[in-house]
């Protein structure tokens, strides 16, 4: 899955070659007797959506969401590329994942576990969700907000921002999330292309052990600029760190304050299903921001389908957990909507993998004994560096079900979660979707799949996707081409907010009739689908287009690398030359320290095992040992930075990095003379 980018539309590309297919993967892990015994996936599914897949979708939307009125009509394409799902159908969001459960009797249930990073916990129920939702939507009523209304959610990672996305469905006014990392500039320019009327924002939150602030961002943002006033009329304030906050009168108004004298009754707005349930902005290093589009019945859907197939949900027993910040889609689909719609139990946790110490998040899977984790492979990589032995001090065997999203994950970081954190028992489903998607596209099911380390192998059961050439034509099993979307889904973007015709631009025109995004894939022998990354990551060698994803894959195989990130930097002779950066391992650091930091060693090693892993082509011209790789905070490798580096540049725009020192560091380690 990614979460932003424009996708390559342009001329040139249109003419290059198909990506090659060069690594190869053998390895698969059968589903074990007991596992499928009781899955929720079946081979049958398949068969189903292959009979009638607009039936299927059909059952899917009336056994997993509850309507106000029934639809009639499934699909209407008549305005394609614009989908209309369940269309003549009414519901509301908030009822699906909060309201229905009380009704039900299972108001007792715990809905969320939250863990603040300085060690606080709170505990909500569906009961105690409905409470505190129905109030916020009353406080965000009284300030003014109407169905129909942009409301902007600028949060911590706290109970708050998931009430705060619900009370705004629960009123029928499209919530649009700016993550906690973004500046101003970044967080005025979708308040602005919105035309919000109100943001929840906090005094701060915390991370790596310290306050930081959020207001000040805010109150920046929503200055004049340029002499136009901001649309919002009034900020609300969550208390989390109760450090010194600024307060503008007569447009500032605190959260505990509005809510406390709020009514705890509310009755939700019935909504058509194609209301505009949220609006959320791809955060690409160019170009002004998408704000992508969904709706509401379609959507609601397939979030629900995925959580509970693609995970094996058992909402009465399974204490889930997503990793991913409420900012991005995955936190949208999957910590908010996805779980709660299904009446799960979660845990939501404020700060980073290692505050206080390296073992968080495992100390978090015991505390409340996780039975289904969904992470990201960044973070399972930065755990492989920290190394075994600091999940081994934790008890991990309420662990069933492990998921990753957010990139391509390369079949070592697959084995080492699959054997230290699943303890070899626990099956891994490997997602592919993105932002625009609204919802896991091409995963295994567990129960089901034989599993291949590193590949997401099929499209689940309604998803018509396929890997297609230049002209458009599928590419043979062991093929390499554009993976694309042949069929609409019901979690797809309706459109670019404003922008119809950048929408039709940007994911219709490259292909007729047919959705691409931008991502390379490959099928292997058996035709299942292996993502090679962003076509525009994709490196031309000496006419040969090789991946980015296959040398990451290659090197971090080798037992002395923890991390890899591979770019293509402009050569006079074949175009553009392979260049990677590693992070070694600990003995291997320890190793090459004791050496005066010679890496010519290292490097002839690495290099050798990428042309025996791929071939000569693949041969990286330079490898540089570095201590980190520059990421985002939602754990993406901003290789264009490192683009900068590898071709000898000024480093670009590094404003949304996690840790800004990583550049300099990266630049003085290089710059380091030799022993």
């Amino acid at each position: 899955m990614r979460t932003g980018g424009a996708p390559v539309t342009n001329e040139a590309a249109a003419h290059e070659p198909s990506l090659e297919n060069l690594l190869h993967e053998n390895r698969s892990f059968p589903p074990s007797a007991e596992f499928a015994a009781q899955a929720n996936g079946t081979p049958d599914l398949y068969a189903d959506a292959r009979a009638d897949r607009l039936a299927f979708w059909s059952r899917q939307a009336t056994e997993l969401v509850s309507w106000r009125k029934p639809f009639t009509e499934v699909l209407d394409w008549s305005q394609a590329p614009v989908a209309r799902w369940f269309a003549d159908g009414t519901l509301n969001a908030c009822w699906n994942a909060v309201d229905r459960h009380v009704v039900a009797g299972h108001g007792d249930r715990v809905a969320i576990h939250f863990e603040g990073e300085p060690g606080d916990t709170r505990t909500l129920t569906y009961a105690d969700l409905q409470r505190e939702v129905s109030r916020a939507a009353n406080a965000l009523a009284a300030l003014g907000v109407h169905t129909g209304d942009r409301v902007v959610i600028y949060l911590p990672m706290i109970p708050e921002a998931v009430i705060a996305m619900l009370a705004c469905a629960r009123l029928g006014a499209p919530h649009s999330l700016v993550f906690g990392g973004f500046s101003a500039d970044a967080l005025r320019s979708r308040i602005d292309d919105a035309g919000a009327r109100l943001v929840i924002t906090a005094d701060g939150g915390y991370r790596r052990g310290a306050a930081t602030a959020l207001k000040p961002a805010v109150d920046d943002a929503l200055a004049p600029r340029d002499g136009v006033e901001s649309t919002v009329e009034h900020v609300l304030v969550v208390r989390r760190t109760g450090q010194e906050t600024a307060m503008a009168e007569h447009r500032d108004v605190w959260w505990h304050e509005a809510t406390e004298v709020a009514d705890v009754q509310h009755e939700p707005v019935w909504v058509e299903a194609e209301h505009p349930l949220f609006i959320l902005y791809t955060s690409g290093t160019t170009g002004k921001p998408k704000g992508i589009l969904h709706t509401t019945g379609g959507y609601l859907t397939q979030a629900a389908y995925t959580h509970r197939y693609v995970f094996d949900l058992k909402p009465e027993t399974d204490v889930y957990w997503c990793t991913a910040d409420v900012g991005w889609v995955t936190g949208h689909t999957y910590v908010t909507y996805g779980p709660l719609v299904n009446g799960a139990t979660q845990v939501m946790y404020e700060g980073t993998p290692d505050t206080p110490h390296q073992g968080r998040w495992w100390e978090i899977v015991e505390k409340y004994k996780v039975s289904i984790l969904y992470t990201a492979p960044t973070a399972i990589r930065t755990c492989m560096k920290w190394g075994s032995e600091v999940p081994a001090k934790f008890d991990l065997s309420s662990l069933r079900v492990l998921g990753s999203v957010g990139e391509p994950i390369n079949p070592e970081a697959w084995m080492w979660y699959r054997r230290v954190i699943g303890g070899d028992r626990c099956p891994v489903v490997d997602t592919w979707w993105q932002t625009e998607t609204g919802a896991i596209m091409i995963s295994p099911l567990p129960g089901v799949t034989h599993a291949k380390p590193g590949s997401a192998q099929v499209p689940l059961p309604g998803i018509v996707a396929d890997v297609i050439d230049d002209e458009g034509k599928p590419v043979p099993d062991g093929g390499g081409g554009y993976l694309v979307l042949t069929e609409p889904w019901p979690a797809m973007l309706r459109g670019i907010w404003g922008d119809l015709e950048r929408f039709k631009d940007t994911y219709w025109s490259r292909f007729p009739d047919i959705y691409f995004a931008g991502d390379g894939a490959k099928k292997d022998e058996d035709g299942d689908v292996w993502l090679l990354g962003r076509v525009d990551d994709v490196m031309n060698v000496s006419g040969h287009r090789l991946s980015t994803t296959e040398i990451e894959s290659a090197l971090v195989s080798h037992d002395a690398v923890a991390e890899a990130a591979v770019v293509g930097a402009l050569d006079e002779t074949t175009g553009q030359a392979v260049v990677a950066f590693v992070i070694l391992r600990g003995e291997a650091a320890a190793a090459l320290e004791a050496t005066g930091g010679d890496q010519d060693a290292i490097v002839a090693q690495l290099r050798d095992h990428v042309g025996k892993q791929i071939g000569p082509i693949a041969k990286p011209k330079r490898i540089l040992v570095v201590p980190e790789l520059p990421k985002t905070r939602s754990g993406k490798i901003m290789r264009r930075l490192l683009r900068d580096v590898a071709e000898n540049r000024a480093v670009g725009d590094a404003t949304t990095l996690a840790d800004a020192s990583v550049m300099a560091l990266i630049s003085t380690g290089l710059n380091k003379p030799k022993a």
